[in-house]
């Protein structure tokens, strides 16, 4: 699957083309064939939205079915690549909204909890969050992966924050997110 992604031409591909083929690749894993997108190495996750177009992202994002799976697989990575030690003494609930979602207030929701050197990411909202961070799925997508300037977008209001802002901001060094390789 890694040798598959790495060799897509993704400027070749237009933002439907990118959808149907991610689509297929979802199909293949859903129906047991073996090919699975959870399977993607994160390196190779992390270069497939550096290369990708910020229209085969939006695409991602509006995809029903595709935005949940991405959603999905970038929460259930999280806790992989959670680094206990940079978040040492640190206790922090973040509650995720993503707009344009199909929840009943038209968000996507998502919770993660950092506590006792543990990271722990779900849709279970039981939790009082002290931060709740408002953004798009694409934009959280490239940020995510660490294909996008974390600090920019909270600049230019592509990330809001409601409560409190320093460990929102923070947040993603309490991770080791792969570098976005250079192009191919």
């Amino acid at each position: 699957m890694n040798a598959f992604a790495e060799k897509l031409v993704l400027g070749r591909l237009t933002p439907e083309q990118f959808t149907q083929v991610l689509e297929t690749l979802h199909m293949l894993g859903e129906a047991g064939a073996g090919i699975e997108l959870s399977s993607l190495s994160t390196d190779v996750l992390v270069d497939v939205v550096r290369r990708a177009s910020r229209d085969q992202l939006k695409a991602i994002a509006d995809h029903p079915e595709l935005r949940s799976v991405f959603l999905d697989e970038i929460f259930r990575r999280m806790s992989e690549h959670f680094s206990p030690t940079r978040a040492r003494h640190v206790d922090f609930v973040v509650s995720w909204r993503f707009s344009e979602g199909s929840g009943d207030d038209g968000y996507d929701r998502f919770q993660t909890v950092i506590e006792d050197g543990v990271c722990v990411s779900s849709t279970d909202l039981s939790r009082t969050p002290d931060t709740t961070i408002t953004l798009s799925v694409d934009d959280f997508i490239r940020m995510a992966t660490g294909n996008a300037a974390v600090a920019a977008m909270f600049v230019t209001g592509r990330v809001k924050v409601k409560g409190e802002y320093a460990p929102a901001v923070r947040f993603s060094s309490y991770f080791d997110i792969p570098k976005p390789s250079g192009d191919r």
